[in-house]
């Protein structure tokens, strides 16, 4: 336990270092199996945090003008940014095309809430845009990708609603199941008090284990040519800049303050683990775009704590 809240209250500086000891590893070991790593850490990853959601204000009453417009920005507007600014940075890179769709396709994650509650927004809503979120965009990803990109690679669509069901589907069922079961057997108070806040400790931990893997097995594309860090870089922060924009924008015109902040993190935050469990098992061709992905959950712990902090700017005290 030691560790792994070492980890979380360091967390910037340990991904870095994940990252550097994976470039150092894969470029002077062999490490082609750690592929088959990637889907059990994910499911390791999305688990416990789904263990931590409320599923009883699931049953309240909803504010549906909140969640149609979020789903519309994650579903609609996000894609259609994401292909575009894919389509001016890699216009013959197919791949990197897909994996800057994924990321603009795939929202929220358990992170999503755990952000909301830093912000001290509504986490009743956060929680409900994590589900929908994470139903929605496993049903609709390999249409988007179909529609997008389907004429210049080849999407193998039972092979990515395999993997949606192992990373999302029985997760969820799992962590519904756990939830109950401990909640009959210590009680709500205790489970909430003492057993719950422990679940994203597991999470973290495997965000950078996952991350490790990912830098190990491109490292030599990265070794060999350094600078497409730039390359990479740069649209992915014309993406994360579009999407905050438009984000807090719709918040601030639409919605108070608490479903505001919920809005922005349910759509700022990008299901990263996701995009990386498609990318490298649905496409063994992407090559460096799992590189993008690994890049991108850099980039997205820095911007989604950077918004916390300004949140007291973006947002007025009600």
């Amino acid at each position: 336990m030691k560790l792994l809240k070492f980890i979380k209250n360091h967390l910037i500086g340990v991904i870095f270092l994940s990252i550097t000891l994976g470039i150092f590893v894969g470029h002077n070991f062999e490490v082609a199996w750690f592929k088959v790593l990637i889907l059990p850490f994910t499911f390791a990853l999305v688990y416990p945090m789904l263990v931590t959601l409320d599923f009883n204000s699931l049953k309240e009453k909803s504010n549906m003008k909140l969640q149609i417009t979020t789903q519309l920005l994650n579903f609609i507007v996000f894609p259609v940014i994401a292909y575009l600014i894919g389509y001016i940075f890699f216009k013959d890179e197919s791949y990197l095309r897909l994996g800057l769709l994924l990321i603009g396709l795939l929202p929220t994650s358990g992170m999503t809430i755990s952000w909301t509650v830093m912000a001290k927004g509504n986490i009743n809503a956060a929680i409900r845009m994590v589900v929908f979120g994470l139903v929605l965009g496993a049903f609709l990803s390999p249409f988007y990708i179909t529609f997008f990109l389907g004429a210049e690679v080849d999407v193998p669509v039972k092979d990515i609603i395999i993997q949606v069901l192992i990373v999302i589907f029985i997760p969820l069922l799992v962590a519904f199941l756990t939830q109950k079961l401990i909640v009959k057997k210590y009680g709500y108070e205790k489970f909430k008090k003492k057993i719950k806040p422990v679940f994203p400790l597991f999470s973290t931990f495997f965000v950078v284990l996952i991350l490790f893997v990912a830098m190990s097995l491109k490292a030599n594309i990265l070794v060999d040519n350094p600078l497409i860090l730039i390359d990479i870089v740069v649209p992915l922060l014309v993406l994360y800049a579009s999407m905050m924009i438009i984000s807090v924008f719709t918040a601030r015109t639409l919605f108070n303050r608490s479903d505001g902040i919920a809005m922005v993190n349910g759509t700022l935050i990008r299901n990263l683990s996701l995009s990386l469990v498609i990318i490298m098992s649905a496409f063994p061709d992407a090559g460096i775009a799992a590189l993008l992905i690994a890049i991108a959950y850099v980039l997205q712990v820095q911007i989604a704590a950077w918004n916390v902090k300004v949140t007291k700017y973006l947002f007025k005290s009600e």
